[in-house]
């Protein structure tokens, strides 16, 4: 603050730090109800910066990016949460996953023709719509997908719950490989002679061991999603 800059910090000798002697806590309870308390903060706000705290913010606004600033950032990974549909692998961002569930029955709606609504499943007591996300990604089971699924058994299935624009919707998968981290600079982009389903829906590939999975762009996903409610 300025040399010439004084407040009156009442709260500190008559307030809730002070003695408590003052008459307005009767009615504020707190000096940070206060009209006086309120008052005081706007002017600090108000008060005109000092020579030295101008500076240091040149300096610090001033000063070029590090390299190991730059590296950091470029590097920033995010959390990818891994599973199967089919015989294809897709990651999708855990910041719009809310649970893996365990299998469970679905119920078919009546008069649904779009074959990408399965049906309702009871998760945690109430009621989700069911999305295939086999019908919307145009991918298909294939004898090997099956026979793995054999070996391992139906326990490997699972119910990917996500947020969707209106609400939770649930995603059967075949199977949760887990939650991996990747940095931007680890995705590669779609070849553009590619133009089947899964590609339409991918962002970017990145690889999983011997595994190349695509990254799910939720939004063209979860919009998808809604016109199937229609």
């Amino acid at each position: 603050m300025p040399p010439d800059f004084k407040l009156d910090a009442c709260w500190n000798r008559i307030g809730v730090r002070g003695d408590r002697s003052c008459p307005e806590l009767e009615h504020t309870i707190h000096c940070r109800n206060c009209p006086v308390f309120s008052a005081a903060a706007r002017t600090v706000l108000d008060a005109p910066a000092t020579a030295d705290f101008l500076k240091l913010a040149t300096e610090h606004f001033a000063r070029p990016e590090t390299a190991a600033a730059a590296h950091a950032a470029a590097s920033e990974a995010q959390s990818v949460i891994v599973f199967r549909v089919c015989a294809e692998w897709f990651a999708m961002r855990t910041g719009v996953c809310l649970e893996v569930a365990e299998s469970r029955p679905i119920h078919p709606l009546p008069h649904r023709r779009d074959g990408a609504v399965l049906g309702l499943a009871n998760v945690r007591g109430g009621l989700l719509v069911c999305i295939s996300l086999a019908a919307i990604l145009g991918v298909v089971a294939t004898p090997e997908a099956e026979s793995k699924q054999t070996r391992r058994g139906a326990v490997t299935q699972r119910l990917l719950v996500a947020r969707g624009m209106a609400g939770p919707v649930v995603f059967p998968v075949d199977e949760i490989h887990g939650i991996e981290r990747f940095a931007a600079r680890d995705f590669t982009s779609i070849p553009a002679t590619l133009a089947h389903a899964p590609v339409t829906y991918t962002q970017g590939l990145l690889a999983l061991g011997e595994r190349s999975v695509g990254l799910l762009d939720e939004k063209l996903l979860f919009y998808t999603v809604e016109r199937s409610f229609a």
